[in-house]
């Protein structure tokens, strides 16, 4: 089992486009981000997604993706996690960090609310993945802090080919994390480079 941050990313580091939020989950005109996952996909980035649904037990999100997913517009039972993918009918538990706890959850069949840190997330996670792994997925804020506190064993990171020139950052605020690329892995293809990485420690 492992910790796992995949995100997809701008080449200039960005995971949204500004004004991201609900309604508007990827900012202004960000939908290209994520070609490879929801536009043209070529059978190259199906398989990607098909491996990184096969082996996610859990998924730990933080609460700006949380509140676009659970807003009315968001996940359903035809859009969410792997849903076109492996088991669509039984998507992976979704552990939500929040400071504070919505005053509303529309997707309580999948989502737990978790008020007490990172760590306790990943650790309810890891009890309900078995022997899969946890995903930490989308979220620049959550992304960083999981680099910084050296909770993550491996970071996938789907390049697209676009220069935002502004949204929401991934890598900010240190530490160096040093990454060994795993070329076994790796993928290339018009819409992205999926690249893998093992954090070294």
């Amino acid at each position: 089992m492992a910790v796992i941050l995949d995100i997809t990313i701008s080449l200039d580091g960005y995971v949204t486009a500004p004004n991201a939020g609900p309604g508007n989950g990827l900012g202004d005109d960000g939908l290209p981000l994520h070609e490879w996952a929801i536009g043209d996909r070529t059978p190259q980035d199906v398989d990607v997604l098909v491996r990184a649904t096969d082996i996610t037990g859990a998924v730990v999100m933080g609460r700006h993706l949380f509140d676009v997913v659970d807003a009315p517009d968001g996940w359903n039972d035809d859009r969410h996690y792997g849903a076109d993918q492996g088991d669509a009918a039984h998507p992976p538990p979704c552990f939500v960090v929040s400071h504070q706890a919505p005053d509303h959850v529309r997707l309580t069949d999948r989502m737990t609310i978790v008020t007490t840190g990172l760590h306790d997330a990943l650790d309810q996670a890891t009890a309900a993945a078995g022997d899969k792994d946890v995903v930490i997925m989308g979220g620049g804020e959550i992304g960083g802090s999981a680099l910084r506190e050296g909770v993550i064993d491996r970071l996938h990171l789907h390049v697209a080919p676009l220069v935002l020139g502004a949204g929401t950052p991934l890598f900010r605020d240190g530490p160096r994390v040093t990454l060994r690329l795993d070329e076994s892995m790796t993928v290339v293809t018009r819409n992205a480079a999926h690249l893998y990485y093992d954090v070294v420690r």
